[in-house]
Parts: structure tokens; sequence; C-alpha cells
């Protein structure tokens, strides 16, 4: 489950360009420094929704490397009725350019009585995109691995930075959008699906969004499935207001419950 709730911060991405660091970026309207989004997560257990836990993610004006950055983190934590089936407990943490080019990536992440770390480091020599990522295994071991792809490779955190800032006017329904993305040690053969427009109302409250509908879908051992469904706002902002997550053991849904710090009015809400 801890997997595809950290892949909700994956929502919506164009495909990959000849990197460097400012090709693999990309102009910034969506958000600015100081956003903070929360959520509540529910699962399905024998009909009924239960409420689960709760997820926050945070965007601020930071610096990297004597440069300015933003600095994304994600929290998403369990409450006691998930932990009795599963233990969830997610840090992820990001650091881009002003142009949104991914410069450093980790995530610490504690599944059931698994718990590991992996990290990214991002350059771009020659006008390729260079990775160097570092894993620490759940049993302590450390691993090193580098790659190098003539593409920009993003991670769960920059790509939603970076998809948030699309142009959605041109989409056509069932159109595919190619989403190269390292996860771990590998880099996943992913895509998202446009599916349209609708109105959804909010499980914890009483307001109702126009949103665009994506399903992020992954190929894996010759298999195509959908990992999740989510709705973002049909707005400058793109905020994802609502998620449907497809679990090997079921299924479940995460429900935006409050925000602050946004760039633009949210001008889908209705109310």
């Amino acid at each position: 489950m801890k997997k595809l709730i950290v892949i909700m911060i994956c929502l919506l991405a164009w495909g990959a360009q000849q990197p460097t660091a400012a090709q693999c970026g990309i102009e910034n309207t969506a958000f600015k420094g100081g956003e903070f989004l929360s959520y509540d997560l529910y699962f399905n257990w024998k009909f009924v929704w239960w409420k689960v836990g709760t997820a926050s993610m945070s965007t601020v004006k930071s610096h990297r490397d004597g440069a300015p950055a933003y600095r994304s983190s994600l929290i998403t934590r369990g409450n006691n009725k998930l932990d009795n089936m599963f233990v969830m407990r997610d840090t992820l943490l990001c650091y881009t350019n002003d142009d949104l080019a991914p410069l450093y990536f980790r995530k610490g992440a504690r599944e059931g009585k698994r718990y590991y770390v992996d990290e990214v480091w991002y350059t771009y020599p020659n006008s390729n995109c260079h990775m160097l990522m570092h894993e620490i295994t759940s049993s302590g071991d450390h691993l090193w691995k580098e790659a190098e792809y003539k593409d920009c490779i993003y991670d769960m955190m920059s790509i939603y930075l970076r998809a948030r800032n699309f142009d959605s006017s041109n989409l056509r329904t069932g159109e595919k959008i190619p989403l190269p993305i390292v996860d771990g040690m590998k880099v996943a053969n992913a895509w998202l699906t446009y599916n349209g427009k609708t109105t959804i109302k909010m499980k914890n409250n009483d307001h109702k969004y126009r949103c665009l509908i994506f399903s992020f879908m992954q190929r894996e051992d010759g298999n195509t499935k959908e990992l999740i469904r989510f709705y973002i706002t049909d707005d400058k902002n793109h905020v994802p207001v609502r998620l449907d997550m497809f679990l090997s053991f079921g299924s479940a849904k995460a429900y935006l419950t409050g925000f602050k710090g946004l760039r633009n009015p949210m001008a889908s809400r209705e109310e």
C-alpha cells in the first residue's frame, strides 16, 4: 500500500526531453514556496471505507549547493487501524532548481517490519542525465549504482512538481503520456493515460471540484496494470484532490482535506 500511496506524488507528467539541467526543467506557473497540502487516507475493508491515515506535502524556497532551489517533502502516516494490518511510515524529500530540474531525492520508508532508504543525486554532463543511486536495504546493506541516459529522468517527487505545470488543453481522451521515473535502483516503464474531465465531491466536506482524470499505468513482467487513478483541479494549480489506488489486497482512496499558500486562485472549486 505504501508504494502506491507514494505514487500519488507522481501525478501528471510530460515526455522526456534531451537533458541539460535547463532542458530537464519547465517554467513553473502552478505553485510557489510556502504551499502546504493535506490528505485523509481511506481503505476499503469488507465494503466499508475506513480512515487509515493522513498525508501532507510542503514546498518551500531553499538552496542547494549554494544556488536557489525548491525543497519539497511528503509525509504519510497510518493510524492505529492500519497499523494492525500494515505499518505505514514514509518520508520523501527532493530538491529541484528553480526550473524544477531534479537535483536530489530521498525516500525513507517503513513498510510493515521493513525499513529502507533510497537516494538519487542528479548531474547533467555532456547533455546527459547522470544519476548516482544509493539504497540502504532493510538488512542494512549499502548498494550503489550509477546510470546515465540521453533522456531526462525524474523521481517520485520532482515529476510531481514538473507535471503540475503541464498544459492539458490539447490532450485527447485516451492519450498516453510517457513517464520515465527512477524507482529504487531501476527506471520504471510507466505512463499516464488522460481520461477526460468530471466534477467530484469530497468525502470529508461538501466541496466540489472540476477535475481532469488521469490513470497511472505500469508494465512489469509483461503485464500492464492501472496502479492509481487521480483527479486534479482543472485550473492553474493542478492540485490532486482525490486519488483512487488499486492494491493487491484491496483498494484505497486519498481525499484533499486542506491547502494554504496556493499560487493561483482555486478556480475549480464549486460552492
